[in-house]
């Protein structure tokens, strides 16, 4: 999915320090955590399923609006650099404990 978000962001004529500057921005959904475990797992599950970058870009498309259309990309390389990288949906037990492994 990383791979797709690039080559989707290039076909789109997106501008790539764009991309750089809002790729990590996905993981402000660790702030949820401040308000408890259920609660930060819940928001950080949200914004790293694939539905929600798919739900954007799809929005994006049909509502023409290249900001959503980019935001639902750049999500989408978020989430699939995470998993790349072993960083799985959060159980609300602990944020080290992941749907793919403890980290």
């Amino acid at each position: 999915m990383f791979v797709v978000s690039i080559l989707l962001f290039g076909a789109s004529n997106g501008t790539w320090w764009v991309y750089l500057l809002f790729f990590l921005a996905p993981d402000l959904s660790m702030l949820g955590y401040l308000r408890g475990l259920r609660t930060g797992a819940w928001i950080y599950n949200l914004v790293h399923l694939y539905v929600t970058p798919i739900a954007l870009i799809l929005a994006g498309y049909f509502l023409k609006s290249d900001v959503l259309l980019f935001a639902g990309i750049i999500l989408l390389g978020h989430i699939g650099a995470d998993r790349l990288l072993g960083f799985g949906l959060k159980y609300p037990t602990a944020f080290k404990d992941t749907h793919l492994q403890r980290v």
